[in-house]
């Protein structure tokens, strides 16, 4: 009975009830798809990190990441990516030559990070093949192909085809150089990647420095899936034990540092939102009893007790939230849908997201745990904001209440 009468009573006055509603839906839209909005943006960058920056898992000589000393490479890294590569949920590995150089044009030249890749094998490690916009990946330049990013390509004012000299310190510490031409030119979105990586082939790159055979600075490994990083971590921490082994969230701890912290600022813009229409309603609730004080006079007159009372303004402040929460989630939810298939276009601002990192086209994710507490959040909201109404209603004498007219 006190569900129904509560029910009633929200609809008595429809327009005053109808905006509550409204402005509820609006917070919780407002606040599910910005969950969904950021969320996708951030899941998009550590995908990139993942898939075309850093790999899943790399191995590298324990001083090798202290110094970038071109002598603290792995001796039997071919045969220990081979050993890797059976290890179940790992989908490829990549040996590569790291150095840390100088790249130059006939305008001008660049400090850059040099790696020498095995273009049959890198794909299965990364994409940065998927990410050519001009030229081919390795492809149409028969001797010391390079691939660099647009960002350098157009520092250096070079094209497909143009002339680069490669400067490097070789494993006896002399100076050696050698000329390279542009087979093709990435980009990954992300200028500061794409302004210092520079991709050969593994075997010139080996030639140019003298590095042993088999030998290599950096190992790294793909996963089938992402939720196996630990698992696979611990078993090539067992193969190369006199190594280091770091999988991307170690590599790159402001990644990680994102991820565990994004949720949390998500509950916290939603939990503001509420604050901000917790007031709204608590307001709505308190004119809902002042107009009703003979009524409710009249109901603890006639044996009403003060408990049936407070869960009935309770339940009308309830129903109110819950309403324009679920209008709201629902909104919320079709709408960021909609964003998973039809990306945000912010190319209006693609120089400041791509300085950072970030893609100009947001694909949002909706996560289902948020939408489950995103209800939950709602009803307490309707609970805290009827309980100073309630206490009010509760402290009206019957008899004064009565004459009131």
């Amino acid at each position: 009975m006190i569900f129904s009468v509560s029910w009633r009573n929200v609809w008595r006055n429809k327009i005053r009830s109808l905006v509550v509603i409204s402005a509820v839906a609006i917070g919780i839209f407002a606040g599910v798809w910005s969950a969904a909005f950021f969320k996708g943006m951030m899941n998009q960058r550590i995908d990139k990190v993942i898939k075309t920056e850093l790999s899943s898992i790399q191995v590298h000589n324990p001083d090798f990441r202290k110094t970038s000393e071109f002598s603290n490479y792995i001796p039997d890294a071919t045969d220990l990516a081979g050993q890797i590569k059976t290890i179940p949920h790992v989908k490829g590995v990549s040996n590569r030559i790291v150095v840390q150089s100088m790249v130059a044009s006939a305008e001008t030249a660049s400090g850059v990070v040099i790696i020498g890749v095995d273009p049959e094998v890198e794909p299965t490690v990364t994409n940065l093949n998927e990410k050519i916009i001009d030229g081919a990946y390795f492809k149409g330049i028969k001797k010391n192909p390079v691939v660099i990013g647009k960002k350098l390509a157009e520092k250096l004012n070079v094209k497909v085809r143009s002339k680069v000299v490669i400067t490097i310190q070789d494993i006896e510490n002399d100076i050696t150089s050698g000329a390279f031409r542009v087979a093709g030119i990435y980009t990954t979105n992300n200028n500061m990647y794409d302004e210092t990586h520079v991709f050969v082939r593994y075997s010139d790159l080996a030639v140019l420095s003298g590095l042993p055979e088999n030998a290599g600075h950096e190992i790294a490994i793909s996963l089938d899936n992402n939720e196996n990083l630990l698992e696979v971590q611990d078993k090539v921490s067992a193969l190369a034990t006199d190594y280091e082994v770091l999988n991307w969230k170690e590599l790159s701890p402001e990644m990680s540092y994102l991820t565990e912290v994004m949720d949390m600022y998500m509950y916290i813009f939603i939990v503001i939102i509420l604050l901000a229409l917790l007031f709204g309603i608590i307001n709505t609730m308190l004119m809902v009893v002042m107009e009703r004080t003979k009524e409710i006079g009249m109901l603890m007159a006639v044996g009403m007790n003060k408990f049936r009372i407070f869960s009935m303004i309770v339940l009308e402040s309830v129903m109110l939230s819950l309403v324009g929460g679920i209008v709201g989630i629902i909104i919320g939810a079709i709408v960021s849908k909609i964003g998973e298939k039809h990306p945000i276009d912010l190319s209006m601002w693609s120089e400041g997201y791509q300085a950072l990192g970030y893609d100009s086209f947001v694909y949002t994710q909706l996560q289902p745990d948020l939408i489950i507490n995103v209800a939950i959040l709602v009803i307490i909201t309707g609970i805290i904001a009827a309980l100073y109404p309630a206490y009010k209603a509760l402290k009206n004498d019957p008899a004064d209440a009565l004459r009131i007219e």
